[in-house]
């Protein structure tokens, strides 16, 4: 289970502006991007991929929490984000607690900007925004993922499904801020659930949680 978040939750918006924030969760290649990319086409909410912070740190090199605290728009860019091995890098500099601290600010600024925003990553529910207008939680089989990356990537098909599952295990068991569902979260499973299916049932949420801020 999740552990209650520490320190400041979600920034609150300037008086007078509207804010909405959609925390997406769940581990590498379950659909959380895509997701994420179809309701920020469908709403015009602003998307940050929080992964490519983490994935971006990882791939400086060097002292992580400096290349944590020093990263640029041109980082964010790079070509090679997209790989196994900055992904596995990623994974290793997020279980560092500094980094995590260097990132968060940014995060949660860019969350409850004015106009909605939508944040895809492991933790966006549970420790960034737990105060999020819509929570959800999107997962899939090791297997399931392992194979959607390898078509992606190519390479090994079994060495794939090991670097997943080991990504799987430390998400989950690093000691700050652990990959894990928040308890009010919406549960989509891709293993099955085709991704239009996903998509719709994401809107569906959405648009009930905008109409209940509307109405208050």
């Amino acid at each position: 289970m999740c552990a209650k978040p520490k320190g400041d939750v979600c920034l609150q918006g300037t008086e007078g502006e509207a804010v909405f924030t959609v925390a997406i969760d769940g581990p590498a290649a379950a659909g959380k991007g895509t997701i994420a990319r179809a309701l920020s086409a469908r709403f015009g909410f602003a998307h940050l991929d929080t992964g490519l912070l983490y994935r971006a740190t990882g791939a400086k090199g060097g002292d992580p929490v400096a290349a944590a605290q020093t990263l640029t728009p041109a980082d964010l860019s790079r070509d090679d984000l997209r790989s196994m091995a900055a992904g596995q890098a990623a994974s290793r500099v997020a279980a560092i607690p500094a980094v995590r601290a260097a990132l968060t600010d940014f995060q949660r600024r860019f969350a409850r900007q004015p106009g909605g925003a939508i944040l895809d990553g492991r933790d966006i529910g549970t420790v960034i925004c737990p105060e999020a207008e819509v929570k959800l939680y999107v997962t899939a089989s090791a297997e399931t993922r392992a194979h959607r990356r390898w078509l992606e990537l190519g390479g090994d098909a079994a060495r794939v499904l090991a670097e997943v599952v080991e990504r799987d295990a430390r998400d989950i068991g690093r000691a700050d801020a652990p990959l894990c569902a928040a308890a009010d979260a919406l549960m989509l499973d891709t293993t099955t659930l085709r991704i239009e299916e996903a998509v719709a049932a994401a809107v569906e949420a959405v648009e009930k949680a905008l109409a209940a801020q509307h109405r208050g």
